[in-house]
């Protein structure tokens, strides 16, 4: 078994798809910075809201207000100098950190691809990405390499095939397969789109992109890695992706997987984009000088393949966490995020909550627009732990407004993939007495269908 994993993590391969990966990955995330900061999403999204809805045990990030500029430039510059490689390691840990921190300021934005971005950031702090063809390389003789241990860029590959095995495989459900939603909701609203529009009115349209994305989702990786059919896949990746950014609003992640998709292509394939990126800036003759070491002095340290190995297991089982809860995961989404289920549902939701005086029995109705913006009163009013939080934030508030013997009860009822809405939440419980922990949240009601599948 040492052996075998000594071959293995001594075995060299070109280091250019990894300088490739770099150069790409860190211009994309300054570029999706820029875009963000240029919407006004950072004022929206972080600094109006008077409240923010936290992750479960990151309830002591402080909320930076102003400062959310500030932190949002420094990820933007960090996203720069892992593109250059200059102070790389230094660099990709700032950016895996405040990239990290923004997205755990309020999980009301929760995207797979920024929990994506966060898992490739922090698996590239273990990665000599900055061993060739970069400014570090320049500077620094030690650290240039024009191999690398195949591990690294291997690590990459294997995260692409998890985050796309899983999708495929939360795709293998009922509504997905035999009711076409929620594509069915989602792909008539459509119709203004030019020569796509008329075409997706129609059911068989939504059964054929259902069917479709399940079976790109389950095979693509295997097209990829496969030699004799990895052009093909790239070309279906493009398609694919590009399709998914007309159809629907999710940002830079389009783009993101289809860069990061090349880490399946050969070095001389890499090696020829570096040379492209050399014309560009007009400094091939100074990268022709620059002697590389054959030895990878880079990645001779002992610890990153164990990190590496512990972070691939990691992504291999958080998404099989759903197991350990009853209920329907679609429901009472109870292992839902992180685990790769992309646009996999359509939920519509109504939560009035109702703050009761236990020894009286006076009561009166929440405004939720009072405290929450539109978009985390959406959010909030189908997600239970969203409810829970709120309610136990709206028991501080009043109680700190001199109310007492306050009890928080919510009347809620939840829409899903186009069913009628049924009740959701206990109303006879009282919210402040229950605590958000991992545990299954017994007040949420059961759903009245079945969701057959994975």
């Amino acid at each position: 078994m040492q052996a075998t994993y000594n071959t293995y993590t001594t075995k060299q391969t070109k280091a250019a798809p990894l300088a490739v990966f770099r150069v790409l990955f860190g211009f994309m995330m300054l570029a999706s910075i820029i875009r963000f900061w240029a919407n006004g999403w950072i004022q929206t999204l972080y600094i109006e809201p008077t409240f923010a809805f936290s992750y479960y045990g990151f309830d002591w990030l402080p909320l930076l207000g102003n400062y959310t500029y500030l932190l949002f430039f420094i990820c933007g510059f960090a996203a720069f100098s892992v593109a250059i490689g200059y102070q790389y390691r230094i660099a990709i840990i700032v950016f895996f950190l405040s990239f990290t921190y923004i997205e755990l300021l309020d999980k009301t934005t929760y995207l797979n691809h920024y929990y994506f971005i966060s898992c490739l950031s922090f698996l590239l702090i273990f990665l000599p990405a900055n061993c060739y063809y970069s400014i570090d390389a320049l500077r620094l003789k030690k650290i240039r390499a024009k191999n690398v241990s195949a591990w690294t860029i291997n690590s990459i590959k294997a995260l692409l095939c998890i985050v796309y095995l899983y999708a495929g495989l939360a795709k293998l459900n009922s509504d997905w397969l035999l009711e076409a939603m929620p594509l069915q909701i989602w792909l008539p609203s459509k119709y203004d789109i030019p020569l796509l529009g008329s075409m997706l009115q129609k059911q068989w349209v939504h059964y054929a992109f259902s069917w479709g994305g399940a079976f790109y989702d389950l095979f693509i990786p295997f097209l990829l890695l496969y030699k004799p059919t990895r052009s093909i896949a790239f070309v279906l990746v493009v398609i694919f992706h590009l399709l998914t950014r007309v159809l629907f609003p999710i940002g830079m992640f389009p783009y993101i997987m289809i860069i990061s998709t090349l880490i399946f292509f050969n070095a001389n394939f890499h090696e020829r984009i570096l040379l492209f990126f050399s014309a560009i800036l007009k400094r091939l003759s100074i990268f022709n000088r620059v002697s590389f070491l054959e030895v990878n002095r880079a990645t001779n340290y002992k610890i990153a393949p164990y990190v590496v190995g512990l972070f691939i297991t990691v992504q291999l089982l958080l998404p099989l966490r759903y197991l350990m809860y009853p209920g329907e995961l679609f429901w009472t989404e109870e292992g839902y995020r992180f685990s790769w289920r992309v646009m996999l549902m359509e939920k519509a939701g109504y939560a009035q909550f109702i703050v009761k005086n236990t020894k009286t029995g006076s009561q009166f109705a929440v405004n939720n627009s009072d405290f929450l913006t539109s978009f985390q009163e959406k959010q909030m009013s189908t997600q239970p732990d969203f409810i829970l939080q709120y309610a136990h934030y709206l028991g501080d508030h009043f109680a700190g407004q001199g109310h007492q013997n306050i009890a928080i009860h919510v009347e809620s009822y939840v829409a899903l993939n186009g069913r009628l809405s049924q009740e959701y939440v206990d109303p006879t419980v009282n919210l402040l007495e229950m605590e958000d922990t991992f545990k299954h949240k017994n007040w949420i009601l059961d759903f009245n269908d079945t969701i057959q599948g994975l």
